[in-house]
């Protein structure tokens, strides 16, 4: 980002800003950089970004060993969920960083960002698509923005980092990775709608909110996964939506949650009207999820069952069949 007098827009020479961090190092003579020719806010990203991206991974996939994508943040923990779900064949480490500060601010950490991304990418213990800020280096389908101003910005609310820096680096255990989805089609625009529940929220304020019929809702309920089952009418209008189709998941407002439909009878009601829980997903890892698997064709029952299988670590268990 640069300083325009709309305020801060895209547009800084990443490539010579890159060659002037590691000038005199020894790293510098094995990077490449590659740019898009148009660049975005992220706020702006949208599935068709992904797709860009992950194309761009593939295309130079034989010329490097390891790749680090430079992301604005607002939606960067989207990016490598869905980077996450596309690459499991990928072969290669992926790393996605950014940072708070624009590169050119003094005290950014820009510079920290990428020199982490880099470091964790040609480590040989980070594999698939993982997310490198604030010293921590997070599994990509587990990442969330927890702050908008903070250094350590992001985090994995429901697994450990994958390593924090030091002298040395301490890593943990490697997460499950996943089943993996060979040769995906790719992401596409699709309408996924994102409700959130609050105390007096009415059935009619949903079904106006629900209506035309989106693709898939995701429906952020409180706690482990509870709804306001007083509300009149409630669990008839989600069964009714569920019955035209429309995969409903549920998912906590809790950063930190396992949503489990069964735990509280105000949680069971959304089950009996035909949702299924999130898990341990992030909302990002949710929502990326099911444009993922909407752009793979699937739709109701299959695409609901799907939805709990792991496929790049994203989710605690949910088996491959």
């Amino acid at each position: 980002m640069i300083e325009s007098p709309r305020g801060l827009v895209p547009g800084a020479d990443l490539a010579g800003w890159i060659t002037g961090l590691f000038t005199g190092a020894d790293m510098l003579d094995s990077l490449d950089v590659t740019q898009f020719e148009r660049l975005i806010d992220s706020s702006n990203a949208t599935p068709d970004d992904w797709q860009a991206i992950v194309d761009d991974l593939w295309a130079h996939r034989d010329a490097a060993d390891a790749f680090v994508v430079l992301s604005g943040t607002d939606t960067m923990a989207f990016t490598s969920a869905a980077l996450s779900y596309a690459l499991t064949a990928f072969g290669k480490p992926v790393v996605v960083t950014g940072s708070q500060q624009p590169l050119t601010v003094v005290g950014s950490d820009a510079g920290p960002n990428v020199n982490g991304a880099l470091r964790a990418a040609t480590s040989g213990r980070a594999p698939g698509v993982s997310l490198f800020f604030g010293h921590r280096l997070l599994a990509g389908a587990r990442a969330t923005k927890m702050s908008s101003w903070s250094y350590a910005g992001f985090d994995s609310p429901n697994v450990p980092p994958l390593a924090i820096t030091g002298a040395p680096w301490s890593w943990n255990p490697p997460l499950e990775q996943g089943c993996g989805w060979p040769d995906p089609q790719p992401y596409a625009r699709h309408d996924v709608a994102v409700a959130a529940l609050c105390p007096g929220v009415t059935t009619a304020r949903l079904r106006a909110l629900l209506t035309p019929l989106p693709e898939a809702v995701i429906l952020r309920a409180y706690g482990a996964g509870d709804a306001p089952s007083d509300e009149p009418g409630l669990s008839d209008l989600l069964a009714e939506v569920a019955g035209h189709g429309v995969t409903i998941v549920v998912a906590s407002q809790c950063p930190q949650a396992n949503v489990v439909l069964d735990r509280y009878e105000t949680g069971a009601v959304l089950a009996r009207a035909g949702a299924i829980g999130a898990g341990d997903m992030t909302l990002e890892a949710t929502y990326a999820k099911l444009v993922f698997l909407l752009s793979q064709g699937l739709q109701g029952a299959e695409l609901a069952d799907r939805m709990v299988h792991n496929i790049a670590g994203e989710i605690t268990s949910g088996g491959c069949d």
